[in-house]
């Protein structure tokens, strides 16, 4: 079994979902899932986590993520992309590239978002999509997203082309339909591509084709991305061999069984535990506001890493 984490290059027209279902084929390997879906219309990266790294999704730091996208002005949907069915449109005749650019800086920082209909957002423990479906529409609360950057790439009217680095749980749709309401034309998606999610970036990413044609040992030895490396925002500490064997038989470990540790240097927060090179744990570690000596390692998550996947650098 392969532990660790795949880039793929989600291609357009299946779910995030089929492409877990193809990969179990492919690599004949059942514990396989993935970490922010894309819509079957987008394409991109998409962070497939293999074994173990299955435990680790919800650890991992994808706060930014970043997409390339095309809006057409003039045209809105009831999906906010090229899916949808046709509700209104507007002319963009009277537009410049002016008016675009003029408009742009006022979606840049925080801002609010209202989630789709068209979005796996739950209501009363059913997704959103489920009731658009059925032609329902309820009031849905805003939520308070970043935008920490947003460029115009390119301007052929009524299309406009961006690239945005935003949060985690920002509505492309929503923007490009915002972006158009601003303009007073409406707009919606025809392309969505994204290009990294957190760490995951394209340039490390894999068709589903190239990943059928490499061996095991060329897809372990140099694609695989280590836990221990997808966690790398993570503080790292080193673990004697009495603290590893404690670990194992489901006992925290306390600052005795730190190696290299000075006390005063330690910060609270979420940290990795390692031995002989492996990752072993992911604790949170609590430090006394009296004493930096007294130091508490609750454990969160154990992994059943016994050597490591590749040198884990």
């Amino acid at each position: 079994m392969i532990d660790g984490f795949l880039v793929v290059d989600k291609p357009i027209g299946i779910t995030s979902h089929d492409v877990v279902a193809i990969l179990r084929r492919t690599l004949s390997q059942k514990k396989i899932g993935h970490t922010g879906t894309l819509d079957p219309f987008a394409t991109g990266v998409l962070p497939i986590a293999l074994g173990e790294g299955t435990k680790a999704i919800p650890y991992l730091d994808e706060s930014i993520k970043e997409y390339k996208a095309l809006l057409r002005l003039g045209v809105s949907t009831d999906t906010l992309d090229l899916t949808g069915t046709v509700i209104a449109q507007r002319d963009t005749g009277h537009l410049r590239p002016e008016d675009i650019q003029g408009i742009i800086p006022a979606f840049i920082g925080s801002i609010c978002q209202i989630p789709p209909m068209y979005s796996a957002v739950k209501q009363g423990g059913v997704p959103l999509y489920k009731l658009a479906r059925k032609g329902e529409t309820v009031e849905r609360k805003e939520r308070l997203i970043e935008i920490h950057s947003l460029v115009v790439d390119r301007i052929t009217l009524p299309d406009v082309a961006i690239t945005v680095r935003c949060s985690k749980g920002t509505y492309v749709r929503t923007l490009a339909e915002d972006i158009g309401e601003a303009l007073g034309v409406g707009a919606h998606l025809t392309e969505l591509r994204r290009t990294a999610s957190g760490t995951f970036v394209q340039a490390a990413s894999l068709t589903l084709d190239e990943l059928s044609s490499l061996s095991m040992d060329e897809l372990t030895n140099s694609r695989v991305v280590s836990i221990r490396s997808a966690l790398d925002h993570l503080t790292e500490l080193e673990l004697s061999e009495s603290g590893c064997k404690r670990l194992r038989n489901g006992i925290a470990p306390t600052l005795a069984d730190l190696l290299s540790v000075n006390p005063g240097q330690l910060h609270q927060g979420r940290v990795k535990l390692i031995f002989d090179g492996v990752l072993q744990a992911v604790a949170d570690l609590s430090i006394s506001e009296t004493s930096s000596e007294a130091v508490n390692i609750k454990l969160v998550r154990v992994f059943n890493l016994l050597s490591p996947l590749h040198p884990q650098v």
